[in-house]
């Protein structure tokens, strides 16, 4: 049976979308096809945390609803987190498809494949439970070098905004030695480069060892060999502790970069968002970071439009991007979705409101990053090659400790050779806003 496989929305996504695979293959089921024309069966892996992600997932699916009549195509199985949030809509709605499966019930795929490949509809949907392990099959999708981990699922905090807790549940934390396991497995692959994923990764281990665990967690995979990269993402601001800093800053192969998503500095937006205790809470955890770790890379995302967001409030987040000097900002437009508490809030701020503030932050942002860039030219830096360009073929592409994984810039060169997953010397000659250019140094 040939299987087509498209994941949708985050890297938490990716790792299920990769569990989801290898539970397939592993039996024997399928085999996997890159031309979506060629498949029997398709899964779309959807996202739907705000608007933008569920049209996207949602015209994945009408699209691959053409391939039952245009070509070889005959089951569609639609799972993640729309089928989790819409599973009776999907169904009703589209009638080609054959399956929904929500986010805890992956592990059932390869039953349902077998069911729907007999004739039934299926609808999987509600036990937000699945929780991977290190014996959990899985077949890396897009990288042999570099590979998400995740550490946790679901989340406790119920930010305002947000719809996850209902779609993934609450947190559960996976053991260390399980963590561990993973890892040494990853490695084992070939995978030099981890990245760690949860809701809230500073969140780890609280449901479990009743204390927040992540320092420890890194003290225990940095000693996995093989494993040269190990890079953090989504830190909830409440619970970065000077322990955290403190092992990020001694352990060599942990990447200085903090991602650390604030969403807001104004003090009424914050509490209205049930985020972080304080705009001064939100500066004093950042300049601890920058304190300790001056050359510290950190990346921070932030809503603008959120109900009741004033000219004032919005003036006083812009002024603190200017001044704090973020290395990256991701800038969001609040998306109101149902089934949140801010979905009722009084005072929704109108979109051509957002729009404004949206396209204002990012020239902010923009003309910080051209600043900021100037200090990588003439610099020799560590570089993982990732491939072969997107841009041109007769370039290689990688990023330096300061750049994620598809979210950030990227390092291109011309003169060198090197096979991906290799890091390597490279001096900067150029720059771009976000991207940068020079030869890879013979002496590697």
């Amino acid at each position: 049976m040939k299987l087509g496989l498209i994941s949708l929305g985050c890297s938490k996504n990716t790792v299920d979308s990769e569990n989801m695979l290898g539970m397939l293959i592993s039996e024997g089921k399928v085999q996997l096809v890159e031309d979506l024309k060629e498949a029997d069966v398709v899964v779309v892996n959807t996202c739907a945390f705000i608007n933008d992600a569920k049209m996207e997932s949602i015209e994945t699916i009408l699209e691959m609803a053409t391939y039952k009549k245009d070509y070889n195509l005959k089951k569609l199985i639609v799972a993640g987190c729309l089928s989790e949030r819409y599973k009776e809509e999907l169904i009703k709605e589209v009638s080609e498809i054959d399956a929904v499966v929500g986010t805890g019930d992956i592990d059932k795929i390869c039953e349902i494949i077998e069911s729907v490949m007999n004739g039934n509809k299926e609808v999987v949907v509600g036990s937000l439970d699945f929780l991977p392990t290190s014996d959990t099959k899985r077949v890396l999708i897009n990288n042999s070098h570099s590979a998400y981990i995740k550490i946790s699922e679901g989340c406790d905090k119920h930010c305002t905004y947000c719809i996850i807790p209902s779609l993934r549940g609450d947190l559960r934390s996976r053991y260390i030695e399980d963590i561990v396991e993973e890892a040494k497995n990853l490695a084992a692959q070939g995978v030099k480069e981890l990245n760690i994923l949860a809701q809230e990764t500073t969140e780890y281990g609280k449901d479990i060892y009743g204390e927040l665990t992540l320092a420890k967690l890194l003290k225990e995979l940095v000693k996995v060999e093989g494993i040269e990269w190990i890079r953090l993402y989504y830190m909830y601001p409440n619970s970065i502790t000077d322990e955290l800093i403190q092992v990020m800053k001694e352990e060599p192969k942990i990447c200085k970069y903090f991602d650390v998503p604030i969403q807001h500095i104004s003090d009424n937006m914050l509490q209205n968002m049930a985020r972080a205790k304080s705009g001064q809470y939100v500066r004093d955890i950042l300049g601890r970071i920058r304190t300790a770790i001056p050359d510290a890379t950190i990346r921070t995302t932030v809503i603008v439009g959120f109900p009741g967001e004033t000219e004032e409030n919005y003036e006083e987040l812009r002024e603190f991007i200017k001044e704090f000097r973020f290395d990256y900002v991701g800038v969001f437009k609040y998306s109101r979705e149902e089934d949140t508490v801010a979905y009722s809030l009084p005072d929704q701020v109108e979109e051509e409101v957002k729009d404004r503030r949206w396209a204002d932050l990012l020239n902010v942002q923009g003309e910080i990053v051209e600043n900021i860039n100037e200090k990588y030219i003439g610099k020799e830096v560590e570089v993982i090659i990732d491939g072969i360009s997107s841009e041109s073929e007769y370039m290689l592409e990688g990023r330096m400790k300061s750049q994620a994984l598809d979210i950030d810039g990227k390092v291109l060169t011309s003169d060198g050779t090197a096979n991906v997953g290799d890091i390597v010397k490279v001096k900067i000659e150029q720059k771009f806003q976000y991207d940068f250019i020079g030869p890879i140094l013979e002496d590697n």
